[in-house]
């Protein structure tokens, strides 16, 4: 599985309805688990960007259909980030030529 770092930052009506921010969150979970994503941890942040979730994802396709859904909602802006254990960059590194 592959991880991703998704960074999320509210919508005008986000902002406005952020009272329901526990609910998305609970929504956004199960509709991970359609896609077959993990949700490994989320945290509301303070900054810049106002969610950080963790994620696990059979491929790139899964996590981005994934991330096109929570967009096409309306109440964040995300950016998706491929991250790599410190395994996985090992093996890179040694690909390199």
């Amino acid at each position: 599985m592959a991880t991703f770092v998704v960074i999320a930052s509210f919508t005008d009506q986000g902002i406005r309805n952020v009272k329901e921010t526990i609910g998305r969150a609970q929504v956004f979970t199960e509709m991970a688990k359609k896609t077959g994503v993990t949700v490994k941890d989320m945290y509301w942040t303070l900054g810049r960007h106002d969610i950080i979730t963790i994620c696990e994802a059979p491929d790139d396709e899964a996590a981005t259909a994934l991330m096109l859904s929570v967009a096409s909602r309306g109440n964040v802006r995300t950016e998706t980030l491929r991250a790599f254990s410190f395994d996985e960059t090992t093996k890179i590194l040694g690909k390199m030529v």
